[in-house]
């Protein structure tokens, strides 16, 4: 959440990219910690994990156009892996606690970032995939990018940015489902936990 509020002052410079990129991996790394307590095998977040940060520091000294749609693909997967080993702690609890509504918040968010990449990922490798009322012909920005996600994964379907190809259409339907099915599955379960442990006392 704090890097929603941050990114769109750090956007426009070259300084302030470096700045939320670091702050990327600490979000990385909160993350990888978080998996690391959930059932599904943690070598493979690492795995990612490192690779991401192999990938994005390749990508700083040696600038390649193929590595940003490396690096978007690499990132894409590993918030899926952590929003489903997120999904996976919630899942084995028949008790909602505190803990259970912070990681259906986290849930959300890491579901969004996911997504975000992907659409990043299909802008880098098929340019104009998105496009928007305001420069409609040049490329998205990550905070576009990500207000898309989240105004999908919400259902509020407020963006300005529309998807123009059959990919990005396709991602698109995709995320939009996940959200039904995220408020539908995870969310209303932890309501209706809730509701027992308040009858239960």
């Amino acid at each position: 959440m704090l890097g929603i509020l941050l990114y769109p002052w750090m956007e426009t410079s070259p300084r302030g990219r470096a700045v939320f990129g670091a702050f990327g991996l600490l979000v990385l790394g909160v993350a990888l910690r978080v998996v690391r307590r959930s059932p599904w095998l943690t070598w493979l977040g690492l795995v990612l994990a490192v690779l991401v940060v192999t990938l994005s520091a390749v990508h700083t000294f040696a600038p390649n156009h193929a590595l940003p749609i490396a690096i978007a693909v690499v990132e894409s997967i590993f918030y899926f892996y952590a929003t489903g080993s997120l999904i996976a702690y919630m899942l084995q609890d028949w008790v909602a606690t505190t803990d259970e509504l912070f990681a259906a918040g986290a849930t959300f968010t890491l579901l969004a970032w996911a997504f975000a990449y992907a659409f990043a990922a299909c802008e880098a490798t098929v340019p104009g995939s998105f496009s928007a009322p305001i420069h409609p012909e040049g490329p998205r920005t990550w905070m576009e990018l990500l207000f898309l996600s989240v105004a999908l994964l919400s259902s509020v379907g407020l963006s300005d940015i529309l998807p123009v190809t059959g990919t990005a259409r396709s991602l698109v339907m995709l995320e939009s489902l996940a959200g039904v099915m995220y408020m539908a599955l995870v969310v209303s379960r932890l309501i209706s936990l809730t509701m027992l442990g308040r009858d239960r006392t």
